[in-house]
């Protein structure tokens, strides 16, 4: 029974520092991602109106990002690159 137990421990401690890895991995994916959804939302501003340059708070106004999409950019502290081609 203490063989079993001990092999299960083991392997577990095998496991566990690749998944807060992986965890890691993914949220900076994640970041990346919605970094770019933001950036992709104020080309299409700037394409729409014809402004050279937008904010996160126009964004919001327009209703180009969502009320949850619009506070997760505030409190990643998320800038929008003015000088990106809008295509």
């Amino acid at each position: 029974m203490s063989i079993v137990i001990f092999i299960i421990g083991v392997l577990l401690l095998l496991i566990m520092p690749k998944l807060g890895a992986q965890k890691s991995n993914a949220q900076k994916i994640g970041g990346e991602a919605f970094t770019e959804v933001v950036q992709t939302q104020a080309d299409l501003y700037k394409s729409d109106t014809g402004d050279s340059t937008v904010s996160l708070d126009q964004l919001y106004e327009k209703s180009y990002l969502s009320k949850k999409q619009y506070e997760k950019a505030k409190n990643e502290k998320i800038v929008i690159d003015s000088d990106e081609e809008t295509k």
